[in-house]
């Protein structure tokens, strides 16, 4: 059986190279602005309190040792100790931070520890990741689960040793935690995205049909009939659950597959087409210059020009040394 989720995750291809390790003490308040860059947090001791901006308003969540958060595309966020709220957009922040080596020392330095925390933003590898990232939720909070609280500590002892490869070790570590964060929300309510719609046993049945047979000629009354819904009940559930229309959220997956068999540049164009659900090059060109901004043919030799540029300038290395 297709599983939506892993197929979104391995298409963004995502790792997590930047982290530093954030020691706070009451009280103590951080905001920071974001540029759309996918952020995370491990919570490694004691608890904070963490506001995610968002169009028309917030979400407040309250973290404890050994939560995880990620916010896929995070603009702003406040955190603040328990003791107080996150501070507003509008609020002036006058809590001290000090670097330290490998992070940040928020609040009196001479004070007592109430929050350890790994913090940072990821990458996804993706060139399409604005649009998958479109497909998950707003933000993921991870507790309580057995094997993310096992890869947590081990993050933990990474981030407070001083061992050799300690960096490169807590990056993969990282990786590992994300995906593992992600894919273990399939049965829990989150913020609107894929997760949410995977959870809702008559909507799933319509998503992984939906990415089992992309090329389908699907409308909304044959993908409600998918999750034996009424044509109108469907089309309300999936939209407030996915926070995309049905054929919105077709249309996106569609273009990612396209996108990603134009980068692979192993099938025709025809056959690219048929993939993703249209019987002419014509048809499939008019709707990925619309959701992409440029035609498909442009879009493959730009790909193909950067790769070979990237050829070329990467020396070839020896077949010995020294």
């Amino acid at each position: 059986m297709v599983d939506p989720l892993a197929e979104v995750v391995s298409l963004l291809q995502p790792s997590a190279p930047f982290s530093k390790l954030v020691i706070a003490s009451a009280p103590w308040a951080v905001r920071r602005a974001e540029t759309g860059r996918p952020f995370y947090f491990v919570l490694l001791e004691g608890g904070c309190r963490l506001t995610i901006d968002k169009p028309g308003g917030s979400d407040t969540l309250t973290l404890q040792q050994g939560d995880f958060v990620l916010i896929p595309a995070a603009r702003s966020f406040a955190t603040a100790s328990l003791d107080r709220q996150p501070p507003r957009a509008d609020e002036l922040v006058t809590t001290p931070i000090a670097p330290m080596p490998g992070g940040a020392r928020v609040g009196d330095p001479n004070g007592a520890v109430d929050a350890r925390m790994l913090v940072g933003h990821c990458l996804f590898g993706s060139p399409d990741a604005a649009l998958l990232v479109s497909l998950l939720p707003q933000w993921v909070h991870v507790r309580g689960e057995p094997r993310l609280a096992t890869l947590v500590q081990l993050v933990g002892d990474e981030a407070r040793a001083d061992r050799p490869a300690r960096e490169i070790v807590t990056a993969r570590l990282l990786e590992v935690l994300m995906i593992e964060a992600l894919r273990s929300l399939a049965g829990s309510a989150t913020s609107p995205g894929l997760v949410r719609g995977l959870a809702d046993p008559k909507l799933a049945q319509a998503l992984r049909s939906m990415h089992e047979r992309p090329s389908a000629p699907w409308s909304v009354a044959e993908l409600a009939r998918e999750a034996t819904l009424s044509r109108s009940a469907f089309f309300e559930r999936f939209s407030r659950a996915v926070g995309l229309a049905p054929m919105e959220y077709l249309l996106a997956w569609r273009m990612a597959i396209a996108k990603q068999l134009l980068r692979q540049g192993e099938l025709a164009m025809i056959e690219i087409a048929e993939r993703v659900g249209y019987s002419s090059v014509s048809a499939f060109g008019v709707a990925f210059t619309r959701q992409v901004g440029t035609p498909p043919g442009r879009y493959a030799k730009a790909i193909s020009s950067a790769v070979q540029q990237d050829v070329e300038a990467t020396p070839e290395a020896a077949p010995y040394s020294a």
